[in-house]
């Protein structure tokens, strides 16, 4: 009552403040010192986070080549000659650390949305498995937290199995980030990657490829999720040369952490982003999120929305050295109905209306 009593008082003397603010400030006085930890923690959680993988590689780059020319040069040349003796490690299994993968942070990480994976099928410790994760939303946030960390429990739902999230080739030639990437357990997305761990790491190994691309951030709209599948038919032939079992799974609310900035069609924004997708295959995403001092206000933060990642039936694959089109045609086509099922079948538990609908380009 005090607390309202004063701001009231300064409202009545010229100050901004309102009763409502001051309703807020009573309402932040009086929460326990744990709660308000832990929220600052979950915000530092996801602060960390971006920073590691937007910022962190180049900003060490930028200070191995200042210390080039400074009298600390001898730490940027053994750092470098590091890298070139261990060049290849990313794509030959990198160097996964279960330390990392369980550190609290990622608890916290968690929480503030917060995540959770469900299991629908066991898979069996025997087999290697390709999984598909969809859709990619801005920052593949769910796949992230599922597969690169431990904190929702994939290893005690799913034991024997070692997961790999895989990502841009690029990411692993910048300094510092690389060693990061891979003590999470991630790997590129390229043939040379997936191929090792599916033939020379024994069973028991499940790469993760979030199938549609940066150029499917750009498909978002209201009711519909688009997900950008049909022409993507590389990690079914992967799967069929290893004998790798594919397994759907869809990350329920992944693309509303984000909200994107459309352009009108017809626009020069509009055709710029159309030319640089012909380009390049995939078009820049504008986007924004909250505040990072307020709710309410709009910044790079993700919005605290639950996402539900389900883990579908798997579709078993025999090895086949070199598969036909036809037979790549007939597994591709078998992964998206079982996608498909996945979807219809737990879209109502997860947030998603009835009228729901899944759209594959």
């Amino acid at each position: 009552m005090k607390t309202i009593i004063a701001a009231y008082s300064r409202e009545l003397s010229g100050s901004r403040l309102t009763l409502c603010s001051a309703l807020r400030s009573l309402s932040a006085a009086t929460t326990p010192p744990q709660a308000q930890l832990r929220s600052f923690m979950q915000l530092f959680s996801i602060l960390q986070w971006i920073f590691s993988f937007l910022v962190m590689g180049l900003v060490f780059l930028v200070v191995i080549i200042y210390l080039f020319f400074t009298y600390l040069w001898p730490i940027s040349a053994l750092y470098l000659s590091w890298v070139l003796l261990d060049w290849d490690t990313p794509e030959t299994g990198g160097r996964r650390s279960k330390w990392v993968r369980n550190w609290s942070v990622w608890n916290y990480f968690r929480d503030y949305f917060p995540i959770k994976l469900v299991k629908t099928h066991s898979l069996p410790p025997g087999r290697n498995y390709i999984i598909g994760s969809h859709p990619h939303g801005i920052l593949c946030i769910g796949a992230f937290c599922n597969f690169v960390t431990e904190s929702t429990g994939f290893s005690k739902k799913f034991p024997g199995i070692q997961p790999h999230l895989t990502t841009l080739t690029g990411n692993f030639r910048l300094p510092i980030l690389r060693e990061y990437m891979m003590s999470g357990g991630l790997c590129p997305v390229n043939r040379k990657s997936i191929g090792f761990t599916l033939s020379q790491k024994g069973r028991g190994n499940a790469i993760v490829i979030v199938v549609g691309g940066a150029a499917e951030s750009l498909s978002y709209q209201p009711g519909v999720t688009t997900l950008i599948l049909s022409k993507r038919q590389g990690f079914v032939r992967l799967a069929l040369e290893n004998g790798a079992d594919l397994v759907p799974s869809f990350s329920f609310g992944e693309t509303d952490l984000y909200q994107q900035v459309h352009f009108t069609e017809g626009s020069l924004l509009h055709a710029a982003q159309l030319k640089f997708q012909k380009l390049f295959g995939f078009a820049p995403c504008f986007f924004y999120g909250r505040g990072l001092i307020s709710a309410e206000s709009k910044g790079f933060i993700p919005f605290s929305r639950p996402i539900t990642t389900v883990i579908g039936e798997p579709v078993t694959v025999p090895q086949i050295e070199d598969p036909s089109p036809e037979i790549v045609d007939r597994y591709h086509n078998m992964y998206r109905c079982s996608l498909l099922k996945l979807f219809h079948e737990h879209k109502t538990k997860y947030g998603l209306g009835e009228n729901a609908e899944l759209r594959i380009l």
